[in-house]
């Protein structure tokens, strides 16, 4: 039996550990998955609440470390999870995305010689001012197994000079998650309380610092956006950084003035039921991109390059990046089309990359 550390740190590796754990869980004479939770993710409501709607066990560990800057995030978490990791003895330490406790964990493994499998390996957006571009390669760099999402990500990978026999292309375990919870968050009521008609709006996610930090660049998105909310309302899950900073550069008022619609955040299961029935999704976001190309939802990224370039080649992610023109422009040729999104799912985008995941550890271990 192989015992797992599976790693979570914020809320984008809830939706990538759930379909895992609950996949090693259903093999129980082959796994003993365990959760550790770093707790990068500050807010304990809306950790708790992704526990609650994912179905995910409570964690195993929990090493409550908070925000900080990168460096000491990083530190914390490490000085933290070694002792765990010493204790526990674990065949595999399971790595996802590529936040600070990804590259953290990771770390503390490969120092002790403890194996790393890295779901998403290979991801590149070819932009290293984005501490999540060198969180991605360096995780990479020191992981026995890399799973990936898509053959792109494989090409990536071996240009780099990774053995190909590390490389695993199993899919994309976010879709997993996508699947599975679909249908009950239809059940929702998210847009029926809003009062918002299928199909007849628009949905908008902004916290990228590169995004939100700078007056004159949040400002130029808040512009476009105002222009494309007269064709459509928009709805605006705003993170709280992203209000505080809507506040501080005086926004307020722009917004109220116009048809977008700012709300608090959503848990998972609300939030999915609120964009999959968006007519267009905005983001800086990466998981976005992906879930609307499962579900073939026009989608606009707000962002100059994207590590999922498979969306955009396979799906329905346009990358627009910030020039107000340009967002105004290809969203308005969008919705003119008459078919607003073909179906195109990418290869092994199909829910059952858990399953495929735990092989590969089955495999790696009996092949060691």
């Amino acid at each position: 039996m192989l015992k797992v550390l599976n790693i979570v740190g914020a809320r984008p590796n809830f939706m990538k550990i759930a379909p895992i754990v609950r996949e090693m869980r259903r093999r129980e004479s082959e796994f003993l998955p365990l959760i550790v939770h770093t707790g990068q993710h500050y807010d304990q409501a809306m950790s708790d609440s992704f526990f609650d709607d994912l179905g995910i066990p409570k964690p195993d560990f929990h090493l409550e470390i908070g925000s900080h800057s990168h460096a000491v995030q990083t530190a914390r978490i490490m000085t933290a999870f070694e002792p765990i990791v010493l204790a526990e003895k674990p065949d595999w330490v399971l790595v996802v995305g590529d936040v600070n406790s990804t590259i953290a964990c990771a770390l503390v493994c490969a120092k002790l010689n403890v194996k790393i499998a890295h779901v998403e390996a290979g991801l590149r957006s070819r932009d290293r001012t984005m501490p999540e571009e060198i969180n991605r390669i360096l995780t990479d760099a020191i992981s026995d197994l890399l799973l990936t999402t898509s053959e792109d990500a494989d090409e990536n990978l071996k240009n780099e000079g990774v053995p190909a026999d590390k490389i695993k292309f199993v899919g994309n375990v976010m879709i997993d998650s996508l699947f599975y919870n679909l249908e009950k968050a239809k059940q929702l009521k998210v847009r029926e309380n809003l009062g918002l008609d299928a199909k007849d709006y628009a949905v908008l996610t902004l916290h990228r610092p590169s995004n939100v930090d700078e007056k004159e660049v949040f400002g130029g998105l808040l512009d476009a956006l105002r222009a494309i909310s007269e064709k459509l309302p928009i709805i605006f899950p705003a993170h709280p950084r992203t209000k505080t900073n809507i506040e501080r550069f005086g926004f307020t008022a722009q917004i109220e003035n116009s048809n977008i619609r700012l709300i608090e955040p959503l848990g998972y299961l609300d939030f999915m039921n609120l964009y999959s029935g968006a007519k267009l999704v905005l983001t800086d976001s990466g998981g976005l991109q992906e879930e609307t190309t499962a579900l073939s939802i026009p989608c606009l990224t707000l962002r100059e390059n994207t590590e999922r370039p498979i969306t955009i080649s396979h799906g329905t992610n346009i990358l627009v990046g910030t020039n107000p023109t340009k967002i105004k422009q290809t969203a308005l040729e969008v919705l003119s089309r008459k078919n607003l999104a073909d179906k195109k799912i990418p290869p092994l985008w199909d829910g059952h990359a858990a399953e495929r995941i735990c092989d590969s550890l089955s495999n790696a271990n009996q092949a060691a």
